[in-house]
């Protein structure tokens, strides 16, 4: 995705300026570390047969992103982009 704006991860923002939906992104080491703590959760069981997301995962797991936040980025993806809201992410980091 990095590739796709232009940007590197440590200008990312800079992709804001023409997606600025691009604010609810998440680093790879965010999905990373949520599957991370599936693995190690000795009762992991409980998520067979179902889909889930990263930030599904943080909540649970108590992970966060490289910044600290938590993005709920296809909860947001739904609640704000595809709704026609302009980018916010207030209570979705």
């Amino acid at each position: 995705m990095l590739d796709v704006y232009e940007v590197a991860e440590d200008n990312w923002r800079d992709a804001l300026e023409k997606v600025p939906h691009f604010a609810i992104s998440e680093t790879p080491r965010f999905v990373g570390r949520g599957i991370a703590a599936l693995a190690a959760d000795p009762g992991r069981a409980r998520w067979n047969a179902r889909s889930t997301s990263s930030g599904e995962l943080a909540k649970e797991y108590g992970v966060t992103d490289l910044d600290g936040s938590r993005p709920d980025a296809w909860r947001y993806v739904v609640e704000v982009q595809d709704a026609g809201k302009p980018a916010d992410t207030t209570g979705y980091r």
